[in-house]
């Protein structure tokens, strides 16, 4: 008995025909096979059905198979008029059908049925044969198409028809479900439509179908949103120019020179010095100090030993909003190993303390006489100054503040790491060596050829030229070499000429130190006369000897001060300034910057004190070769600050820089550590051209770090930002001008030199710095200039790779439509496009100002959209909230790694395989551009002559034709209707990917 059968599985069908009118389909599989036929279910307004239905033919007579034919017609019924119309074929040969084990899913595209039908998309069948008794063939179709009148529901097929043991009965809300996977790869569609109906990836489905806005919104990488906690928050202080709304200041009192902050009063008490002091030991000295104590809060001044005279000049300030007394108690003591001894007391009422408004004049100091503690006059008096003011007053910077106060002796000690201070970094030059040779050489081995090669060293700064063996006594070089070096120069160009002796010695044979001061200045590319200098012997023996020897080694250099370049010592993204070192090439500035550090709020706590978490920050602010630093409020997780700093602007494609620390120097002053660095809690960065001229920004900014654990807020800072300009003219002049000075384009660097010479730059700047009182630390100057930026990290690889699809998605999108266009998606649409291509080509003139004008438009419509606050950092730009903790580990490993070996050769073969796919990507692109190149090279030469013959044809074509006909021809055939399009590559495509390339010279 034959029990060969056919069985069919009817997967799915891609990209079908819109036949409705509403752009859908209600699509059924009609199958047709040894006059036997059977038909699917009907899936309601989908382009791509997913059926996944199974069915089985009897095969009358084996032996005939080869010469039958499987018809897979694919129709669209309408319910209104109960009339169908073909959406395709796919037609088999009986020759080409498998057994099961062998058979495997195929889309087939799909065929026309007429020579006039419309007809695209892909239908996904699973042909085999089996002879399994236990399968039974389906019930045919009725001979009346009674299912037209009915509603889709599954009349035809009843679950024991399927009786395959493969087999799953799918009910038609499963089917609806899968149908939102459509868009996977077929594999997978696979995968997920042969589930059972209680499997994880069916539900998953449905509840995507049910919100997709929410997983559109939740797994686009394009988007920028980030959550609430991490932007910009607009507000609306009283500074003390008045109340800001919506950038406008809403005038007030006076302010003065302090309008970006708000205005705080404070108690100021400056205690100026000493005389007649009583005598408290036999020696008829004292070692006295000053205490100005104001209810909880005390302040100190310093000691001096065994001085009856001593003189302070130290300014105390106290916030009048936590005044806790209604009396000030100045105590002047004498400094003990055991306890200090009390020598007299001044007390004053501060209801009579009188009030300063700046610009008067600073008040004049008192004598006051001293009492002992019962109120009686003693020997001795005490200079005292006491007034109430505000942050304007120029005694405010220097003054030790009650927020800044450690409950602990060494708080005077401890004063100048927690006043504010302003910076002026050091003018870095470019010094340009060029060593050219060197004569009358003499090495002290004559039996062998010396192998020499020049030094030249500026601090820790020491590059060397390629060594070369010379038979004579001269040697030639001709290298050019670029080092960064701080004015006021403090180091020396050491040039040496060395032998390698063997591969692990090297003999000087000469050396010259060459004072910077000295050398040569230049502003643009004029030409250096080159000088030859002396080289001394390493060690002289005798020195009698030394003066008789008149002869010594030459070298010829050519070394100068170049001040056209600007000297980066910042990451080139976010410069704060551009201007040449020259200070003759300056241009006058365009206008001022203002900035108003008010507060910060939610720090998140730095260290512990006192079995609590606490911070004592300070904000420190860049700009060009300013820098300012906040006072450091002690122990506070909400401080406030309210400083104001000026800067003059020379570019307003410049970046201004705060970042907010935590100063751990007291913690080391007190408990005497080793050393701690200052932590960084995070930092905002304000490009100027993004603001407007003359409005006052306040927003509070969050403050995003990023750990090895992850993406973290911090807290936030609370600034006011004006940015006034001189001249408007001027302002957009600037415009037009180069960004960086004429010296980066006329003797441009290259990119690994110039990051070299920035690497040097930022220690010579964190080295200067670091030298000052009080010091700002090397971990504050790199952190603030991102030093470290270039190193390596898989997560700003990611976030560069997003940015850059986020750069090309408007071209995707352009594409897109045009793809759809010439697929007569919308007919409206593409006709017209059609009569818009017709005229552009018609009026030639008119294809310019059209898109102009289209440009205008976009950017009149864009005008309501624009933004209102100044960029901030995000997380999903930056990729940080969807970083894996191995990739922040390497982020944050040391270089060189400090991590163990197999976790280093895993990260390796990571980056070998990152790399590997970009190496790909770089190896396509340079493959079609070598096709290009040689094309006319008769590197192929069948594929030359026929592109010879090509080129002669079109040049006669084009002689004789005009060329809108030409235009008209190319447009029409590019946006030709789906019907007369084939889904093979065109020929001119094919004829370049059988082009020739350079990859078959490649090891």
């Amino acid at each position: 008995m034959n029990n060969l059968k056919l069985g069919i599985e009817v997967i799915s069908a891609h990209d079908l025909v819109p036949k409705d009118g509403q752009g859908s389909v209600n699509a059924y599989v009609e199958l047709h096979f040894d006059h036997q036929k059977f038909r699917t279910t009907i899936k309601e307004k989908d382009l791509y059905p997913v059926w996944n239905e199974q069915f089985y033919f009897n095969i009358s007579d084996p032996s005939y198979l080869p010469n039958l034919y499987l018809e897979a017609y694919v129709y669209h019924i309408n319910r209104a008029t109960n009339s169908r119309s073909c959406l395709g074929k796919v037609r088999l040969s009986g020759s080409s059908f498998v057994p099961y084990p062998d058979a495997v899913a195929l889309h087939y595209p799909l065929e026309k049925q007429h020579f006039l039908s419309r007809v695209k998309g892909e239908l996904g069948l699973k042909v085999f044969l089996t002879d399994d008794p236990s399968v039974r063939p389906s019930n045919p179709l009725p001979a009346v198409d009674s299912f037209l009148s009915t509603p889709p529901v599954r009349s035809h097929q009843t679950p024991d028809q399927f009786t395959s043991p493969n087999q799953n009965f799918f009910p038609e809300n499963r089917a609806e479900s899968v149908q939102t996977f459509h868009h996977l790869p077929r594999e997978q569609n696979q995968q997920y439509s042969t589930a059972p109906v209680g499997d994880q990836p069916v539900r998953y489905a449905a509840e995507m179908k049910a919100e997709p806005p929410r997983i559109v919104r939740m797994f686009s990488s394009s988007s920028s949103q980030q959550p609430v906690d991490f932007q910009l928050k607009e507000t609306s202080p009283f500074l003390g120019g008045g109340r800001v709304v919506g950038g406008r200041v809403i005038p007030g009192e006076k302010a003065g020179a302090y309008d970006l902050v708000e205005k705080m009063q404070y108690l100021f008490v400056r205690v100026v010095k000493a005389r007649e002091l009583p005598a408290r030991d036999v020696t008829g000295s004292l070692d006295p100090y000053v205490e100005v104590r104001l209810g909880n809060f005390k302040g100190t001044t310093r000691h001096f030993e065994k001085k009856v005279n001593p003189e302070w000049n130290e300014v105390f300030a106290f916030s009048r909003e936590r005044l806790q007394a209604s009396f000030l108690e100045v105590v002047l003591k004498d400094k003990d190993l055991v306890k200090d001894d009390f020598v007299g007391i001044m007390r004053f009422d501060l209801n009579e303390v009188p009030t300063r408004v700046p610009p008067d004049s600073p008040l004049a100091p008192e004598w006051y006489r001293l009492e002992d503690k019962k109120g009686e006059k003693i020997k001795g008096e005490l200079m005292l100054a006491i007034w109430y003011g505000t942050q304007a007053d120029e005694c405010f910077p220097y003054a030790l503040h009650s927020d800044a106060i450690l409950p602990t002796d060494a708080a005077a000690a401890l004063s100048s790491h927690i006043r504010g201070k302003v910076y002026h970094a050091p003018r870095l030059w470019y010094v340009r060596v060029n060593i050219i040779e060197a004569q009358d050489v003499v090495v002290s081995d004559k039996t062998r050829i010396p192998d020499l090669f020049a030094r030249a060293r500026i601090g820790n700064q020491i590059l060397r030229t390629k060594a070369i063996q010379s038979r004579t006594m001269n040697c030639q070089w001709n290298e050019e070499f670029m080092f960064v070096a701080a004015e006021p120069f403090e180091d020396h160009l050491i040039l040496s000429v060395e032998d390698r002796v063997s591969a692990s010695k090297e003999e000087v044979i000469g050396h010259v130190h060459v004072p910077l001061g000295s050398i040569d200045r230049r502003a643009d590319d004029r030409a250096i006369r080159p000088k030859w200098f002396n080289l001394k012997k390493p060690v002289a023996v005798d020195v009698d000897q030394l003066k008789e020897e008149k002869f010594s080694s030459k070298i010829q250099v050519r070394v100068c001060l170049d001040g056209g370049y600007h000297v980066f010592d910042e990451s080139t993204h976010y410069s704060s300034d551009l201007r040449p070192t020259a200070k003759q090439l300056w241009k006058p500035p365009i206008g001022l910057l203002e900035l108003g550090i008010l507060n910060a709020d939610g720090l998140h706590p730095m260290k512990t004190r006192e079995g609590r978490g606490t911070a004592d920050t300070y904000c420190v602010a860049k700009y060009g070769q300013k820098w300012v630093r906040t006072r450091t409020i002690i122990d506070n997780l909400s401080p406030r600050f309210n400083e104001q700093y000026t800067w003059d602007v020379y570019d307003p494609a410049t970046v201004l820089t705060v970042g907010v620390f935590d100063n751990c120097q007291l913690l080391e002053k007190v408990s005497g550590s080793n050393g701690p660095k200052d932590m960084h809690v995070g930092k905002v960065r304000i490009r100027l051209s993004t603001l407007e001229s003359g409005r006052v920004y306040t927003h509070t900014y969050p403050l995003i770090a990023l750990h090895s654990s992850g993406v973290k807020k911090m807290g936030e800072l609370h600034l006011a930002i004006r940015f006034s300009s001189t001249s408007t003219v001027n302002l957009l002049h600037q415009y037009s001008r180069p960004l960086l000075p004429k010296m980066h384009y006329v003797r441009p660097l290259f990119l690994m030199q110039q990051e070299m010479l920035r690497h040097q730059a930022v220690q010579i700047v964190a080295a200067r710095l670091g030298r000052m009182e009080p010091p700002l630390r090397k971990e504050v100057v790199e952190y603030m200039t991102d030093a470290h930026s270039h190193l390596w990290s898989m997560r700003r690889s990611k976030a560069n790779f997003f940015r850059l699809m986020s750069v090309f998605s408007g071209l995707f999108s352009v594409g897109k439509w045009f793809g759809d266009v010439c697929a007569w998606k919308n007919p409206i649409t593409t006709v017209l496009v059609h009569i818009l291509f017709v005229m552009l080509v018609c009026f030639p003139e008119l294809i310019l100002p059209t898109i102009f004008l289209y440009m205008f438009l976009i950017g009149l419509w864009n005008y309501r959209f624009r933004p209102r606050y100044p960029p901030h950092m995000n997380t999903r730009i930056s990729h940080a909230d969807a970083a894996h903790p191995d990739e922040l580990d390497e982020e944050f490993d040391t270089f060189p790694t400090s991590r163990s070996a197999e976790l280093v050769r895993m990260r390796y073969d990571r980056l070998r395989s990152v790399a590997g796919r970009i190496q790909t990507v770089v190896g396509d692109v340079a493959t079609q551009g070598e096709r290009l190149q040689l094309l006319l090279s008769w590197r192929d030469p069948r594929a030359t002559m026929m592109f010879l013959i090509f080129c002669l044809l079109a040049a006669m074509v084009l002689y004789v034709t005009p060329f809108q006909v030409l235009a008209v021809i190319a447009g029409f055939f590019l946006m030709r209707h789906p019907r007369f399009r084939h889904k093979l590559p065109s020929l001119p495509l094919n004829f370049f990917r059988r082009l020739p390339a350079r990859t078959d010279s490649l090891l």
